[in-house]
């Protein structure tokens, strides 16, 4: 950074002094919490080798924050890859079963939305399309902030559902399918889309209705007519702020179709082969005739179902994330 020519190329110099703050911060937080911990061992052979008891509580407490902290500290540096940091773009779709499941898929999406808040994540649902009895048979949720798509990563795959069902009039139990999905967001020059490659097609919006909405064309749909991926987004009343947002999804998708051909190419050079986590069951939340939510992958149990369907989804982020695993 000190060289003269360091500003001469401002993009990666930015990238540079970006880094540069990134492992500052890594390294002043370990130190804190290294200056923290020998601060409490400190009070804790002085309190011992005094037989005072009166500091017990107190040093339980700091204990407990200094493991928290450790904790946290330890999945930041866990979330070490070249796309953890970024925002993410998250779907959601229902499996076969029609009503089923595609109320199990707004379940789902609540439940993500829930997490975000409690995470302090910005999370914006830019295209949901509604099911015709209960539901929704698709939705597009965008996730701002530090780590989103590394924290998120670890949901990518099918999620199964065993309750009874509320549309049984007999009652019976049922089981349920949907997928979800999770993407880093691109930069925009990491994707370069030629205008002759899209088709763009505006729409009325099929929202809830209300003052200003619906009573205009503003919702915008993009084919990338190569690949044949369509991305639609209806949550802004301005058409060119929707026609922007869903860019932005396609890039980030077509990004990753590019990332993953690099790997298969790279698996068959190298004759490795490894299952998708897409479209494999990874956990299962039972509902009936006992609660208790299961991931399949790190053998995680949790009985307060009320509780993950209210978004505490942090348990199973954190196992997922402890066994080095990436999407």
């Amino acid at each position: 950074m000190s060289k003269a020519t360091f500003w001469d190329d401002s993009r990666k110099a930015q990238t540079l002094v970006q880094e540069r703050a990134e492992l500052s911060r890594t390294v002043t937080r370990f130190q804190e919490m290294s200056t923290q911990g020998g601060e409490v061992r400190l009070l804790w052979e002085m309190a011992t080798e005094a037989g005072d008891e009166s500091l017990a509580q107190e040093i339980s407490r700091d204990i407990a924050r200094v493991s928290r902290d450790l904790e946290a500290f330890e999945l930041r540096i866990v979330l070490s890859g070249p796309q953890d940091k970024k925002n993410a773009i998250l779907s959601i779709h229902p499996g076969a079963g029609g009503t089923e499941s595609q109320d199990w898929a707004q379940m789902l999406m609540r439940m993500y939305l829930r997490w975000t808040e409690r995470a302090g994540l910005r999370a914006e649902v830019v295209d949901v399309l509604p099911g015709e009895e209960a539901g929704i048979k698709s939705a597009t949720i965008t996730v701002t902030g530090e780590y989103a798509y590394g924290y998120l990563k670890g949901e990518i795959g099918v999620h199964r559902l065993i309750r009874i069902s509320p549309f049984d009039a007999s009652k019976r139990r049922h089981t349920s399918f949907a997928s979800v999905a999770a993407i880093p967001e691109v930069e925009d020059v990491e994707v370069v889309i030629k205008d002759e490659e899209l088709r763009v097609d505006v729409y009325r919006s099929s929202g809830p209705g209300g003052q200003g909405v619906n009573t205009a064309d503003s919702a915008v749909r993009i084919t990338h007519l190569p690949s044949g991926l369509v991305v639609a987004c209806q949550n802004e009343r301005s058409q060119l702020r929707n026609r922007d947002t869903a860019l932005r999804i396609l890039k980030s998708r077509l990004f990753q179709i590019y990332e993953k051909r690099q790997k298969e190419e790279l698996a068959e050079l190298t004759g490795e082969k490894k299952d998708s986590a897409f479209g494999s069951q990874i956990r299962t939340y039972t509902f009936h005739p006992y609660q208790i939510i299961k991931d399949h992958r790190t053998g995680l149990e949790v009985g307060n179902v009320e509780a993950v369907m209210d978004g505490d989804l942090d348990p199973f982020i954190r196992a997922f994330l402890a066994l080095g695993k990436s999407a």
